[in-house]
């Protein structure tokens, strides 16, 4: 059996930072990396981003030395990706807060609004129905975080998790600050207009976590395989037939269903920016379903049927 010798050059100056000696044809990417930390303990294979070139995209982690396009002497390129942190505690921080800011405004806790509004609570049961959604909403998240979803990347960059709080902590206390302030009005339409937010809410929540089921199941634990995602015995995931995600499709009812029911501005506005987001990220896997399967369903649009 031959042996590859693996030489790995830092990708912005060229120099050789580390040369490995017999390594075994079948070895993986990831093993490779685990020989690499072996001489630089400081850059953990998380953090370690290998390429055939210096400008070209990562090699996956599964990635076998002796399936690639290299000779018997490889040469691969190091980009240094950061301080990284795992996708399970940017979850848990980035919805945590979320879920403790809006009841302190709910709650209506000192220094919020003024002294003779501590403590008090809204004359309005839309104002606590939003509470219950809104809670109800991240809660969700943190336990699909904690039981259900399956990440194909195990970490991200540290510097991400200020960013994602900023976003999801800012938009909380900017929404909860109105609904929960003691001049808050109801919308418009009463009664019926809430009703009708509420069950577009909870049907759309209930989609998205059948969702997330679905795309469990795709793939075994501890696998990071990919596969073509069908419509499943749950008419929640039917959708698939026309959506690459629909669990942004279902996230965005959820929101949409938020702001009708509070009819207030700041959540409309995070609706928007929030769809904005979500249209990016699902143009983004809807390419990539489309560049790996062959047989990718033509009629599946990103994430609005027959639009978007």
């Amino acid at each position: 059996m031959k042996h590859y010798e693996v030489e790995i050059l830092d990708a912005k100056t060229k120099d050789k930072l580390c040369f490995l000696d017999k390594v075994e044809p079948n070895a993986t990417i990831g093993e490779i990396k685990s020989m690499f930390h072996k001489s630089h303990p400081q850059w953990y294979p998380a953090r370690q981003s290998i390429r055939l070139d210096p400008k070209g995209k990562s090699l996956k982690d599964e990635d076998v030395l002796q399936q690639l396009p290299v000779g018997t002497t490889a040469t691969f390129y190091f980009r240094d990706l950061g301080a990284q942190i795992s996708w399970v505690t940017v979850f848990l921080t980035e919805y945590t807060g979320p879920l403790v800011i809006y009841l302190l405004f709910y709650f209506r806790v000192p220094f919020i609004y003024t002294p003779k509004y501590d403590f008090t609570t809204s004359k309005h049961w839309v104002v606590h129905l939003a509470c219950m959604c809104h809670s109800f909403h991240y809660v969700k998240r943190l336990l699909e975080t904690l039981f259900v979803h399956r990440f194909s990347h195990g970490t991200m960059p540290l510097r991400n998790i200020f960013k994602n709080c900023t976003y999801y902590w800012g938009f909380a206390a900017w929404m909860a600050y109105y609904i929960n302030h003691p001049l808050y009005t109801p919308p418009i339409y009463g009664e019926q207009q809430i009703r009708l937010a509420l069950i577009v809410f909870l049907f759309c929540q209930i989609g998205n976590f059948s969702i997330h089921i679905a795309l469990r199941n795709l793939r075994p634990p501890g696998s990071k395989t990919r596969k073509i995602p069908y419509p499943t015995k749950n008419p929640f995931t039917w959708i698939f037939l026309l959506v690459s995600c629909p669990n942004y499709t279902y996230e965005l009812g959820s929101w949409l269903g938020f702001t009708l029911m509070t009819q207030c501005l700041p959540v409309a506005f995070f609706t928007l920016v929030g769809f904005i987001q979500m249209t990016v990220w699902a143009k983004g896997k809807h390419r990539s379903y489309l560049k790996e399967f062959r047989d990718y369903p033509p009629l599946r649009s990103p994430i609005l049927p027959f639009v978007l």
